[in-house]
This record gives C-alpha cells, structure tokens and sequence, in this order.
C-alpha cells in the first residue's frame, strides 16, 4: 500500500535514544529502582520557593505560556548583567543545541566535537544531515588545541566544547578557554557548553563577551537547580546570532510552570547555595565510598564524580550492570579510555548507603 516517504535525511537515520533513561531498566529487568545517581539530576532542588512559584502556575495551565518567554528571559538577563536581547531560553539545553545546530550547521557540513562526549549533541548533528568530526579525549579532558585545529582543518560549520566536561567531570580554566576560542576561526560557530558552570571552581568560566559573533554559550536549570523535569535552559551571546532563535524555535516550547520556576530559581540564591554545599558534601563522601571499594575517583568540577575502576571497559559494565541489578542506577562513558570509568551522580544518605552496600558487594562478586 503506498505511504508518505521519510525525507532522505531522517531515511537515513537509525532510531536511537541518546540515553536509556532508569525509567526503561526497571520496565526491562523488573528490579525497581531504589537509587536514582546516574542522570546528574539535583536531589536537593528545587528550592520550596519555586515549587511554590511552580503550583501558582499550573493553576493558570489552561492557557499558554507566554510565548516570548519574556520575563524569564529578563530574569536571566539580569541574572548575567547583560542585555535582553543577548539571551534566549529554551526547553532544557538538549532543545537549544538541536536549534543552533538547526541554525548554523547546513546538510553536509562539519561540525567539530569530542569523541565520547555529550551524546545528544551528536544527535542533533545527524538528524540535520551535518558531517560529524570527532578528536579524542587527551588525559581525561577534551582536547581543546586539537578541537580548534580540527575546526582549521576541516573548516568546520561548529565546534563543540563543554566546560566544564560531561561524562568525565574535567575542566579547562577560563584562560585555557578564551585560547581556545581565539584559536577557532572566525566562520566557526562555538558552542559552549557550561551546564556545570554552577559547581565549576572560581575562575573556571570565562568573562562574558557579548560582541563575538562565532560564540554560543549555554546553561540550564537541570543541575544546580534541580529542575530537571521542567525543562528549561538557556544561550546567550552577540545579539543577532541570539535573535536568530526567533526564527525557529518552538513559540509554546516552555510552559508557563517551566517559566515561573526558572524566575523563582533565580531569586532564590540561598536555596543555591545550600544545595551546591549539600552536593559537594556528597561528592565527597561518594569519593570516599568508591576508594574504599578499590576503585579511583577523578577530579570533578560538576555534580557527578567519574570513577576509574582501574581496568578496561567490559569490567566497568560489569560494575554498573552489577549495581543494576541491585537497583542502583548509574552511568558509564562508553569510548575506550574512557570507558574503564563508572559515572556516579550526588546523592542523599540513603543512596549513598545504598551505593556502599552494592558496590562492595558486586567488587567482591567480581574478585572471585
């Protein structure tokens, strides 16, 4: 029977999810889930003022949310100290990454990022038909000299760089950065990705510079926040590349619920700065944890600490397949050299006994 043909960029595609979500583990292995410390998710937010702000607003879900988003984007303009127009929200970082890519990276052209990083990213790039070029992790960070040299050589439509890094929770300091972004040619759109800037150490990110036409910059109310359900983010940069946005971006895209908790989010410094001290606290005792175990936590500068198991990939999974099945989610990259490494998130107490408990027990299943 004849039917509408797929255009020949999504006939091309395979049908994929960037992440298996915990939600699909427990349906597939019928173990329920009793830690949840693998999708870098906040368990200390949001903040009683925004879920306040948030039930205010779902009683106003019969109508639309403002579709300019506009006294959200106010708020997170004054939040920067930069101008209105220089900003642009959007329905959580994922959606504004497929936009710029959408924006700025044509069928057929290159684009530039790391092998092994942000998934979703790469997503976007196959599902417009660009070209993707990958440069390795050196020493557990992204390769910024080899991004900006790959970015020279293929001429590339972007280039991608997240600082600090997700899945290994590495970063460069803002110098490092801004060499970086001086190395990339001028008809290379940077995208900077800064959905951990919250928990990145004081000189990490670099100043803001609103007049540079090749730099995208982005931040999310899904982690430090703790407002990963609602969906809510945003990119700044030079004005004409910001308002560029308007002519692609989902009008309705963020609810009216999603908007006043991003306002009440920011207003609420307090509630941020205690869930950014509640989450270090349980970095560090998750690092304790896993070197009690045997095993190495890595520097982190985000809030998740990536785990050497200290041999090679097929052990790693078997780690996390072993924690699995006790009913403790948590991640793993999945390039190798990077893949000898576990990704836990913070969590509260009971996870983190949770994650004492299976993780010796699993280590020592495997040493027998």
């Amino acid at each position: 029977m004849p039917r509408p043909t797929l255009s020949p960029i999504a006939a091309g595609l395979d049908e994929t999810v960037p992440f298996v979500g915990p939600e699909a583990i427990v349906r597939q292995s019928g173990v329920p889930l009793r830690a949840r410390i693998g999708a870098n998710e906040s368990q200390f937010g949001p903040a009683p003022s925004v879920l306040a702000a948030m039930a205010a607003a779902a009683r106003e879900s019969w109508h639309y949310g403002d579709p300019e988003n506009h006294d959200l984007r106010a708020a997170i303009a004054d939040h920067l100290g930069i101008a209105f127009a220089n900003v642009m929200p959007g329905e959580g970082v994922d959606a504004i990454l497929g936009m710029a890519v959408r924006l700025f990276a044509a069928p057929g052209s290159t684009v530039v990022t790391s092998l092994g990083g942000y998934p979703t990213f790469n997503y976007h790039i196959h599902g417009y038909g660009a070209q993707m070029h990958t440069v390795p992790y050196i020493g557990d960070r992204e390769d910024i000299d080899g991004l900006a040299r790959a970015a020279r050589e293929t001429q590339a439509a972007m280039v991608y760089l997240a600082n600090p890094d997700n899945p290994m929770g590495s970063w460069w300091d803002a110098a490092s950065v801004e060499r970086f972004i001086s190395a990339v040619p001028d008809t290379t759109m940077i995208v900077l990705d800064e959905a951990y800037g919250e928990f990145a150490p004081s000189g990490t990110l670099p100043p803001l510079d609103m007049e540079r036409p090749n730099l995208l910059r982005m931040r999310t109310f899904s982690k430090a926040y703790g407002l990963a359900g609602a969906r809510v983010g945003y990119v700044f940069g030079e004005a004409r590349n910001i308002s560029a946005f308007n002519r692609i971006r989902n009008h309705f895209g963020i609810s009216n619920v999603a908007q006043a908790a991003g306002i009440a989010a920011l207003a609420d410094g307090a509630f941020l700065q205690q869930s950014l001290a509640e989450i270090r606290r349980s970095l560090d005792d998750t690092a304790a944890i896993v070197r009690r175990h045997g095993l190495m936590p890595l520097p982190t500068a985000t809030n998740f600490v990536a785990v050497d198991c200290g041999r090679d990939g097929p052990y790693a999974q078997a780690i996390l397949d072993g924690l699995a099945a006790r009913g403790v989610f948590v991640r793993k990259p999945v390039v190798a050299g990077l893949n000898r490494c576990i990704r836990i998130s913070a969590g509260t107490d009971a996870d983190r006994a949770l994650l004492d408990q299976a993780l010796g027990e699993v280590v020592a299943e495997l040493a027998r």
